[in-house]
């Protein structure tokens, strides 16, 4: 027999020390607050109200999808029980909560108590298709209503106890918000990676895309910290409850939520907790078809904003309502390639990878903005990694990126990418108006920030250089952004601080060449050869041969006066195939360091025929060149570069 129904002021006693509160929309054990999304606790309060009966597949789906709506209904059946057996630890081989009746349905088995029974009312009444009551119900079935069936007598007993009971309770609510105390406003919020309830873990990698994009659309709000991608998604299937995440993001407060997606449509459930006391301020679900899916992030974006008091511009109104249409198979590309150009930025391989998928989705919908500067972007970093030469790649970042504005000006990410390009030019005036701009247009896009503490250390700006870099760190609260910290104080020659921020990285993530690379330039120039000589064959063999590592173990070899070993490592490099050719500020590090200064000042200026890009991000602050910077021909150069001789570093002209 299935219980009587569950009243929405009641806390329900499940098993020894678990707690219901259907009014509170919250699940607890032992009085903490167990995270479970709004999907499957929905689901579990149809079981607790189905107690001890068969509750088959088809009631479920109608009562919490609604019985008009298509998905793949085994699969996100099966994800949201699944969900709620993780959050209770329920074993489903010898379950102490949900048993499978195999091919018909679940039963809730665990022994339950209700508490504070109240007016009865409809189970969780929250909005929204999947909680309606089942279609042509008898009206004495529908929880909450069975009371209009009784005698008479009872009616009248029982409607004027809830007159009383509405009264009272009507006082208490007057008493309470005479003078409500004001809740402090949120000023920053962490999105958690939204959960895939498709059933599907092939659209893994789509959810982590809605994710990023969520937090994209977030960063573009004024006075709102958004903390970014890198640092949520560490928390992707964490056992952690929300206060204590918050407390490690030092976030006022939590969005969470799921993607579903079936056929043509995608739904996101989203909700927004107050972090310090777990407490539910907004929840609410979106539906579209997926051409539409970029307007309705916007749409999700714009909700939060509006419930966490913050004011949007116009402009920012404007932006989140006015977002294109793209096709889905195009979008799905980029999503493809967006992950690659995050989790494998490193690694040329990875980045090519990425650079196929921009290429594909550009080609299924060139109207798409996003795709053009992500394509920007890989061409930046193979560039950057010697896959293409710099005028290629400069090339067609350039063209990648100005198609991107033309299709839509205000992409904030487009200014960052446009102001790195310009670095690599050489034309200090456009980097820094467009880095400028990039965050001037998302105050949160923590990319846009850290690069630009990357130039502003580049140009000698120290202070600001460490502002921009504990802006980054607030907005990335991660081990990821050590090396970042290790290559600004690189660029601003403080040695002592690489070596500490390059440690740092290299015990987070050891496998990552960079961090071995700036530790060994770190250790070379404070002094420590040997310490050098170790790092740079770590980062040689974890970057698969990288030039930069590899020209630094060879120069350090020449100084110790291993010259044998430094020519032949020179050698290889002079003889790489013509369509592979070694980079010639490279090749100038080794002759710098054999002493050859003739030879090392022909390669720098083939190195500025070339346009090539290591002169930019090298020529202020590497210690191989050190014993160059004396000789008029440097200061040449750095004139032909727009960079003043002062005391190094120095900032452009």
């Amino acid at each position: 027999m299935a219980t009587e129904p569950i009243r929405a002021r009641e806390i329900i006693k499940i098993g020894e020390d678990i707690e219901l509160d259907v009014g509170a929309y919250q699940l607890r054990r032992a009085g903490r607050v167990l995270k479970l999304e709004r999907i499957p606790m929905d689901v579990l309060i149809f079981l607790v109200d189905q107690c001890g009966s068969l509750v088959s597949r088809e009631q479920l789906i109608n009562r919490v999808w609604g019985a008009d709506v298509f998905l793949d209904a085994d699969n996100s059946l099966n994800g949201a029980v699944r969900k709620i057996r993780q959050v209770l630890k329920d074993d489903p081989e010898n379950p102490r909560f949900i048993q499978t009746i195999t091919g018909r349905g679940y039963r809730f088995i665990a022994p339950v108590s209700a508490e504070g029974r109240n007016t009865a009312l409809p189970i969780a009444d929250f909005s929204g298709p999947h909680l309606v009551n089942p279609p042509n119900a008898p009206f004495d079935q529908i929880p909450g209503m069975a009371f209009l069936h009784r005698t008479p007598s009872s009616r009248l007993s029982l409607l004027f106890g809830v007159l009383t009971i509405l009264i009272v309770g009507l006082g208490f609510w007057l008493s309470r918000n005479a003078n409500p105390p004001s809740a402090p406003p949120l000023r920053s919020i962490a999105v958690l990676p939204l959960d895939n309830l498709s059933g599907d873990a092939s659209q893994d990698y789509f959810v982590d895309g809605m994710t990023d994009e969520l937090i994209t659309d977030l960063a573009k709000i004024n006075s709102l910290r958004v903390i970014s991608r890198t640092s949520v998604m560490r928390y992707k299937g964490a056992r952690k409850s929300l206060p204590e995440i918050a407390r490690e993001l030092n976030a006022d407060g939590i969005v969470e939520g799921s993607v579903t997606r079936y056929g043509s449509r995608v739904r996101i459930t989203a909700q927004l907790i107050r972090a310090s006391t777990d407490q539910h301020l907004w929840a609410e679900t979106y539906e579209r078809d997926i051409n539409d899916v970029l307007r309705l992030q916007g749409e999700v974006a714009q909700a939060i904003a509006q419930q966490v008091s913050v004011e949007l511009t116009p402009q920012q109104q404007a932006r989140l309502r006015s977002a294109p249409s793209v096709q889905p198979e195009a979008y799905e590309d980029y999503l493809r390639g967006h992950y690659f150009l995050i989790a494998n930025s490193s690694t040329p391989i990875g980045m090519n990878t990425a650079k196929a998928y921009f290429d594909e989705s550009i080609r299924k919908d060139p109207g798409f903005a996003l795709a053009h500067v992500d394509l920007a972007n890989s061409y930046l970093v193979l560039g950057s990694f010697r896959q293409l030469a710099p005028q290629v790649a400069s090339k067609a970042a350039e063209q990648a990126i100005q198609k991107a504005l033309e299709l839509d000006p205000n992409v904030g990410e487009a200014h960052d990418t446009l102001a790195m390009l310009s670095w690599h030019r050489d034309d200090w005036v456009s980097a820094q108006h467009e880095f400028e701009k990039a965050i001037a247009m998302a105050p949160s896009f923590g990319c846009a920030h850290a690069d630009y503490s990357s130039y502003l250390s580049f140009t000698g700006r120290r202070a600001e250089a460490l502002d921009e870099l504990t802006r980054s760190r607030e907005l990335e609260p991660s081990s990821s952004f050590d090396v970042l910290e290790a290559s600004d104080y690189y660029q601003l020659r403080d040695y002592p601080e690489v070596v500490k921020a390059s440690q740092k990285d290299v015990a987070a993530s050891p496998d990552d060449w960079l961090g071995h690379y700036f530790l060994g330039a770190g250790y070379e120039a404070t002094g420590k050869p040997q310490e050098a000589i170790a790092e740079y064959q770590k980062a040689t063999q974890l970057s698969e041969g990288d030039m930069d590592p590899f020209a630094s173990l060879a120069h350090i070899y020449a100084v110790l006066g291993r010259r044998s070993e430094a020519e032949k490592m020179l050698g290889t490099l002079l003889q790489r195939p013509k369509k592979t050719p070694a980079a010639p500020y490279m090749i100038a590090t080794i002759y710098a360091g054999l002493g050859n200064k003739d030879k090392a000042f022909e390669f720098l200026d083939k190195a500025y025929r070339e346009r090539s890009w290591d002169l930019p991000w090298q020529i202020k602050a590497d210690v191989r060149i050190d014993n160059l910077r004396s000789d008029p021909r440097f200061q040449r150069l750095l004139r032909r570069l727009g960079l003043n001789d002062e005391a190094m570093p120095g900032a452009p002209l």
